[in-house]
């Protein structure tokens, strides 16, 4: 059996490339989110994904993630998703498009045996779609998840704050001990800007692994955490994704 070191709220989200109006596909992506909440902590984490999408349990593939904001305020987290505009000196005015949101749930991070897992079980939408199929976000899934020493080889660049390291205070940086990859024990690793972690895909019934359940409600889009924990704005950030599996 796992030992549950935290629990809480998963969120998953995307963003298109700069200046395209509707998604079609994953080339049209240009960064994908992971966000945890633990339930007992007023913390949001957010995880750019590398490859854009999650590693497949069933290949066991692996990639990179890299933890870029961490705020206990809902409201500018909701903000870094919303559209901006900006000007370049050789194209002009840019859109960057408002995040999307792909899919939420229930999230543990477990120990089990000698390394510790990152398990979810999805939420909404209550049926996956191609979103959900082109991202590879499961049902439910379970990886295997290590977080980098920040002093041992370089950054994996996944993003313009990717050569930051994180400052952990001593009591952390101490479970490093000359390692280049430890474990996520204490979950709260997370809550460094700059931590980087490798996530490898592990098994799809997370039950049979781990012998933990999730026990998702079954949620609707006026419960759905993306409105109620993230203040997400309906009218400015599409919905397809969450409600239907839909691309926009």
């Amino acid at each position: 059996m796992a030992e549950e070191l935290e629990r809480g709220h998963v969120f998953f989200c995307y963003r298109p490339r700069v200046d395209v109006g509707r998604a079609r596909g994953p080339a049209d992506v240009q960064r994908f989110y992971m966000i945890v909440r633990p339930d007992r902590r007023a913390v949001f984490r957010r995880i750019i994904i590398g490859r854009k999408r999650l590693p497949d349990p069933r290949a066991h593939e692996r990639t990179w993630g890299l933890v870029d904001l961490v705020t206990g305020d809902p409201e500018r987290l909701e903000d870094e998703l919303d559209p901006r505009q900006y000007r370049t000196k050789t194209r002009g005015p840019r859109t960057e498009p408002p995040g999307r949101p792909a899919g939420e749930g229930i999230y543990a991070i477990v120990r089990h045996v000698n390394h510790t897992h990152l398990a979810y079980g999805l939420e909404l939408p209550a049926s996956p779609g191609p979103v959900q199929r082109d991202l590879d976000i499961a049902r439910e899934a379970s990886f295997v998840v290590m977080v980098k020493n920040p002093d041992v080889g370089p950054p994996t660049g996944l993003g313009p704050r990717g050569s930051r390291k994180p400052a952990y205070p001593p009591r952390l940086r101490a479970e490093f001990s000359g390692r280049r990859f430890i474990e996520l024990d204490p979950p709260e690793l997370l809550d460094h800007p700059g931590a980087e972690i490798v996530l490898v895909g592990a098994a799809l019934d997370v039950g049979r692994e781990l012998g933990i359940t999730f026990d998702p409600e079954h949620e609707t889009p006026e419960s759905a955490a993306f409105f109620s924990e993230l203040g997400l704005e309906r009218d400015v950030h599409p919905l397809a994704p969450l409600l239907t599996g839909d691309w926009a």
